[in-house]
This record gives C-alpha cells, sequence and structure tokens, in this order.
C-alpha cells in the first residue's frame, strides 16, 4: 500500500496506457460505450463473486478491471468532448458533499438510518420525481425487489417488526397454497411472485442480503452434487445410473465434508 502521492502516480500511470492504447491498439480503438457496456456488467458479476469467496487478492484484480472501463469511458467521453476522468471525479465528489450534510453541513445523525433517510429527502429535492426513480430497470430481479424495498424504506414505508413481516410470508404462502389447490394457473406465478418478494422482505429484516444468500447456496449446492458426480464416475458409473436412493447417501455424505 502507497502513499497518496504513490496511488496519484499509479492512476496518472494508467491513464497514460489508456490514451496509448486508444491511439495505437486495434481492439481498444474500436471499442465504443455499447460494446464495452455487457464487458463492464461481466467484470461486476465478477467481482461479486470474489467478494463472496472472501478472495482478497482476487477481489484487488476484479476492482482494477471495473477501474480500467471507468477510465476506458471517460477517455470515450473526451474524444467525444462530453467529459474526462475529472468530471466524472468531480461529479461523484460533489454528489457525496451534497448528500451529507451531517459531515460537510449543520445537520445531526444519531444513526445510519437516518442517513438513508436524510439520502432519500434530497434526492428528491434534487428532482427525482418518484423515491423508486434510482432503481435501474435491468437489475436481476431479485436484486431488484431488495433495492425497491431499501429505497421505500428510506421515507419510511416500512413494517415495524420483523414477526409481523414473517407473518407476512407466512400468509402470502397460504395465498400460493389456495391457487395452487384451485388448480388456477394464471394466479399461481404472481402469487409465486408474492412469496418471494415477501422473503426479500424478510430478509433485509434480519440484515441478510438474499442475493449474496441464494449466490451461497448455489455455490454449495454445485459443491455437493459435484461430489455426487465424482463419487459416480470413481465407481464408473454414470450420475444417471444412481438411484436416487444412492444419491441421497452420497448427499448426506457430502453434506457431512461442508
Amino acid at each position: 500500500m502507497g502513499s497518496r502521492a504513490a496511488q496519484l502516480k499509479a492512476f496518472e500511470r494508467l491513464l497514460d496506457i489508456m490514451d496509448e492504447l486508444r491511439e495505437k491498439c486495434p481492439w481498444d480503438r474500436k471499442q465504443t460505450f455499447e460494446t464495452l457496456r455487457h464487458l463492464t456488467i461481466e467484470e461486476t458479476y465478477e467481482l461479486g463473486d470474489a467478494i463472496l469467496k472472501d478472495n482478497l487478492e482476487e477481489i484487488k484484480k476484479e476492482l482494477g478491471d471495473l477501474l480500467l472501463h471507468i477510465v476506458f469511458y471517460s477517455k470515450i467521453g473526451s474524444e467525444k468532448k462530453v467529459f474526462d476522468i475529472a468530471d466524472v471525479a468531480n461529479q461523484i465528489a460533489d454528489k457525496l458533499i451534497h448528500r451529507h450534510p451531517h459531515i460537510y453541513g449543520e445537520i445531526d445523525v444519531e444513526n445510519a438510518d437516518q442517513v438513508v433517510k436524510n439520502w432519500e429527502a434530497i434526492k428528491l429535492k434534487e428532482g427525482k420525481k418518484s423515491v423508486l426513480d434510482g432503481v435501474p430497470k435491468s437489475l436481476p430481479a431479485l436484486v431488484k425487489a431488495h433495492r425497491i424495498q431499501d429505497k421505500v424504506s428510506g421515507v419510511g414505508f416500512d413494517w415495524d417488526q420483523k414477526e409481523a413481516v414473517l407473518e407476512k410470508v407466512k400468509e402470502e404462502l397460504d395465498e400460493l397454497k389456495a391457487e395452487i389447490d384451485a388448480m388456477s394457473s394464471n394466479k399461481i406465478e404472481s402469487e409465486f411472485g408474492d412469496v418471494m418478494f415477501s422473503l426479500v422482505n424478510y430478509a433485509r429484516f434480519l440484515k441478510i442480503n438474499p442475493e449474496n444468500a441464494l449466490e451461497r447456496t448455489n455455490n454449495k449446492f454445485i459443491k455437493r452434487f459435484n461430489y455426487i458426480e465424482k463419487k459416480a464416475q470413481k465407481n464408473k458409473k454414470k450420475i444417471s445410473d444412481l438411484s436416487i436412493e444412492e444419491m441421497e447417501i452420497l448427499w448426506q455424505e457430502a453434506k457431512k465434508r461442508d
């Protein structure tokens, strides 16, 4: 870890390399906002994977990849004469100062919840027509549900107790079961969505990020299923040759290994 001067020097080095690549590399010269977009999304997910694995070396690497994209977009912006990296940095710096009046102004806050409430009020004063305007439309549904609930909570639209939220989960499950029993196929999907939305809300009250929780379960399932596959291969069998009882025995073995 270097001094502030070393950090600035490293950032300047990256800017110089970006200038050179944009001028001399056929691939880099060809890129646009649109061609970089899907790559940026992919890099963001790779960073998310590294964070869930708590792999600090990988986190550093993926942060570098994302930083490159920020510099790349800013370079293209400067070529279009609409913004450069200084504009990007100054805009976020100005926003941070404006949205932290408890640090740079005269407002007092007692906890993080009050900070969030202040943020939402400030955003509405900035011209947002709705508290939910800041939720990207293209977010995955599970992440979007969590952000929606966070946003409305910031203006007081929320439950008082987590017990009430759990009762809502049970209520939504009962409604889903009723539609399943009635074989009302056009309503089952809607009720299933309500169950998931209420579970996301309950996760929020438990201070759990539902996206992280589900991804950890995905990885746990993959690890255990791979164990079953390897055991089958070791016995010179295909996994499809195993009975469900044999699979269950191996599954329990995998759980014990965890």
